[in-house]
């Protein structure tokens, strides 16, 4: 059996990101058969028992996972000139005052952080911001099952054949999409279930069959639901929540 990269397994076993598994192995965190390893590189063999110390699994404790209503007209990631990126929303100010959790707003929970998934400037709700490499890679790796469901205002003719291609015979530049689930709340709503997130996908779908998106709103990301989080509001993912 061929020995594997350790970070690319502890990426794989879920126990960090491949980035944080180098830190963790360069500061000497990271025990493999009960022994430190410190040489960025190493392979082992699969079966091998893969430990992290005390002191590194209390700061994976300590990463916090932020969930914003974004409303449109911030950007995602890095904005450039002339745009607001949604981190931006995220203050002690803006901090929804029924969040459950018991964490206070500190600016230390905004290092390092980064958006787990996209959400277009024109589009608005649910968008996750992750200092927890666990969490993106659930949210956004490459073998990622979450389900994103968005509520969707729509003019245009969308005929029977057309919402039957909406949930499965589509292609994007070239790639067959994933089955969807979408259905017709009412005469210019419509509800998407996606487990993808290609680039500007719903609005790209709907011109496909003859439809123009007026609005898009995520309401659900996983296990999450944007609820009653008002716009422009944020909150704690809660220690008993996950995706």
């Amino acid at each position: 059996m061929e020995k594997v990269r350790l970070s690319k397994l502890m990426s794989a076993r879920g126990i960090c990101s491949r980035r944080e598994a180098d830190v963790y192995i360069e500061q000497g965190s990271v025990y493999v058969d009960g022994q430190p390893v410190r040489e960025l590189g190493t392979k082992i063999y699969p079966w091998q028992e893969i430990v992290l110390d005390r002191a590194a699994q209390i700061r994976q404790n300590q990463q916090v996972t932020i969930l914003l209503n974004k409303p449109v007209g911030y950007v995602s990631g890095q904005p450039e000139p002339g745009y607001k990126s949604a981190i931006s929303l995220v203050n002690n100010d803006s901090h929804f005052h029924q969040d459950r959790s018991s964490l206070r707003f500190v600016p230390q929970h905004l290092k390092n952080i980064a958006p787990a998934g996209r959400l277009d400037i024109d589009s608005q709700g649910l968008l996750v911001f992750t200092q927890d490499g666990r969490i993106a890679k659930q949210l956004i790796g490459e073998y990622s099952q979450i389900e994103k469901e968005y509520l969707v205002r729509v003019s245009g003719n969308l005929t029977r054949e057309g919402l039957a291609l909406l949930n499965h015979g589509l292609q994007l530049d070239g790639q067959a999409l994933k089955p969807a689930r979408v259905s017709r709340l009412n005469q210019d709503q419509l509800r998407f279930i996606l487990q993808e997130g290609k680039k500007r996908q719903i609005r790209r779908m709907c011109e496909l069959v003859g439809l123009n998106v007026t609005g898009l709103k995520r309401v659900r990301i996983g296990q999450i639901r944007l609820a009653d989080l008002p716009e422009g509001k944020w909150r704690y993912l809660g220690k008993n929540e996950s995706f």
